[in-house]
């Protein structure tokens, strides 16, 4: 009888360490499972210069909403404006095997031995808004700069006498799409008898330079009919240094992103227009570029972009110049709500 027990009792000990035994099999088989299809998803890097400036965030948000709509993973890298930092952090998405890294360049001019190694290694690279000089990268996209630079002279010509001068306050000089406004504004500027009469930098997007370099010149006896500025941050800074001298209003300033302050000053009166780039049109037409690439299949794009080497694949939106007469576009956009850009006066007024 003490024997049959002890064999039952045996057999019963054996079937569970089978089924235990079976059980951690099912279990690593489970995960091994998730781990290839996490392998297989596309893997995308996003390196961004800084989300310092107002839009960075929803162009952030919108590509990484569309990507994960296509099944891919981003991983989003900030380098706070630190081009060492960005190239470190470049380098770890190579490291991380990233089928594709796109990048919004904090110097457009620094970032080319990262570049060379992400493609070296099969990485496909996506400079986004702004171009990666030299680097042959697979795809720039972006909104047509030049034609953004087009708006604001025309802004300007419409508000200003003939002999009218013009203070262009431009972003950072590392940034190529500066150089970009810069060209498709002269191209109508110099056509007239308006004279530039100063340019300046702001160094890094710091808006703060703006508000420095008017108000000093200013303070000089400078003149200005208008204020090119090559942001609505730097734009808001220079109309502090106006407001500072009871001449906010009385002269015209431009800017571009259609920031929610820059929409206010609009329809308040203290700037003249911004440039309204739809960003999530943008971002998620470039995650879908990026997806592609990783795919393997052809990208198709509406022409190329010299980068001062060779001609690289090339999108170009197109951006809408945005007064008090058609505020409506950002507000149909859902690009901010009618209440918040109205805040401070009544609509109409």
């Amino acid at each position: 009888m003490r024997q049959g027990y002890i064999r039952i009792t045996g057999m019963l000990v054996l079937a569970l360490c089978m089924a235990l035994l079976t059980g951690c099999r099912g279990t690593e088989a489970e995960q091994a499972g998730e781990t290839d299809q996490r392998e297989e998803r596309i893997q995308i890097g996003l390196s961004f210069d800084s989300f310092l400036i107002e839009r960075w965030q929803r162009d952030r948000d919108a590509f990484v909403a569309r990507a994960s709509e296509l099944g891919a993973e981003v991983n989003v890298q900030c380098a706070n404006g630190d081009v060492e930092e960005q190239t470190a952090q470049i380098e770890y998405l190579i490291e991380k095997n990233m089928d594709v890294i796109v990048i919004v360049a904090a110097d457009c001019n620094a970032l080319s031995e990262p570049v060379k190694r992400a493609k070296r290694a099969g990485v496909r690279v996506i400079a986004y808004d702004r171009l990666l000089m030299n680097v042959d990268v697979d795809l720039y996209i972006t909104f047509d700069n030049e034609r953004v630079g087009e708006m604001m002279a025309e802004t300007i010509l419409a508000h200003t006498p003939e002999d009218g001068k013009i203070f262009m306050m431009c972003g950072s000089p590392e940034d190529n799409n500066v150089s970009l406004v810069m060209e498709g504004f002269h191209g109508m500027i110099d056509r007239t008898e308006r004279k530039i009469v100063e340019t300046a930098y702001a160094d890094n997007w710091l808006a703060e330079i703006g508000f420095s370099q008017v108000s000093n010149y200013l303070d000089h006896g400078g003149e200005a009919d208008a204020f090119m500025c090559g942001n609505d941050d730097i734009a808001s800074q220079v109309i502090r240094a106006l407001s500072e001298r009871r001449m906010a209003g009385e002269v015209c300033v431009v800017g571009q992103d259609a920031d929610l302050g820059a929409c206010q000053r609009v329809v308040e009166g203290t700037q003249a227009m911004t440039v309204y780039k739809p960003v999530e049109k943008l971002a998620r037409r470039a995650a879908e570029c990026a997806v592609t690439l990783a795919r393997g299949e052809e990208l198709k794009t509406a022409g190329t972009f010299f980068d001062g080497t060779q001609e690289v694949p090339y999108i170009g939106l197109e951006p809408i110049a945005v007064t008090a007469a058609n505020m409506d576009v950002i507000i149909e956009d859902g690009f901010h709500l009618r209440e918040d850009i109205y805040l401070n006066v009544s609509e109409g007024e």
